[in-house]
C-alpha cells in the first residue's frame, strides 16, 4: 500500500490540530477551575527565549495552512496574530481545521515533485513537494503543537500521552 501527498499531510495534520483544541480546552478549564488569570499560561513559556503559548498555537495553524495551501499551488488564509484568549486560539484552530478541509486529494496528490520556495528571514529555502512536507511541515506542526503541551503540562495542566495523541 502506498500512502498518497494528500493522505499523509491533510489527515495527519487535521489530527494534531483536533488534538490541540482537547489540549487548550483542558487548559482553560484548569485556569478556571485554579482561579488563574488565563493570560498567565497563554503568555507562559517554556524558556525566556522562546515563544509562548499563544505563538505556539498561531504557529502550528499557519505551519498546515502555508503548507496545505503551497502543495495545492493555491493561496494560504492569513490570521492577525492577534488572539489573546484560549477560546480565541481555538477558533483560529478551527478556521486552519475549516481550511484543510476545503482540499481535495486531487489537488494535494502529486505534488511531491512541485518545486517549493520559502523566504525565511535572510534565508531562501527551496524543496521538492516531499521534502516539503516530510522535513518541513509535520516536523514544524509537530514541534509547536508538542511545545504548546508541554508549557501548559509544564503549568499543572493535567494533560498525558493520550491528550497528545488523541483517538487513533
Amino acid at each position: 500500500m502506498t500512502i498518497s501527498m494528500y493522505q499523509a499531510a491533510i489527515p495527519v495534520s487535521l489530527h494534531a490540530l483536533n488534538n490541540l483544541i482537547g489540549i487548550l480546552e483542558k487548559g482553560a478549564t484548569y485556569a478556571d477551575t485554579k482561579k488563574i488569570e488565563p493570560s498567565v499560561l497563554l503568555n507562559s513559556r517554556l524558556y525566556p527565549d522562546m515563544f509562548p503559548l499563544s505563538r505556539q498555537v498561531q504557529i502550528a495553524c499557519d505551519i498546515v495552512n502555508r503548507g496545505a495551501a503551497r502543495l495545492a499551488g493555491t493561496e494560504a488564509p492569513q490570521f492577525e496574530d492577534n488572539e489573546t484568549t484560549f477560546e480565541q486560539l481555538i477558533e483560529r484552530i478551527q478556521k486552519t481545521v475549516s481550511h484543510l478541509n476545503t482540499f481535495q486529494p486531487e489537488q494535494i496528490d502529486g505534488s511531491q515533485e512541485r518545486t517549493i520556495t520559502l523566504q525565511i528571514r535572510d534565508n531562501t529555502l527551496s524543496f521538492q513537494g516531499m521534502q516539503f512536507l516530510l522535513y518541513f511541515v509535520l516536523p514544524n506542526l509537530y514541534f509547536h503543537v508538542t511545545t504548546a503541551y508541554d508549557i501548559l503540562r509544564h503549568c499543572g495542566v493535567e494533560l498525558g500521552k493520550r491528550d497528545f495523541l488523541g483517538q487513533i
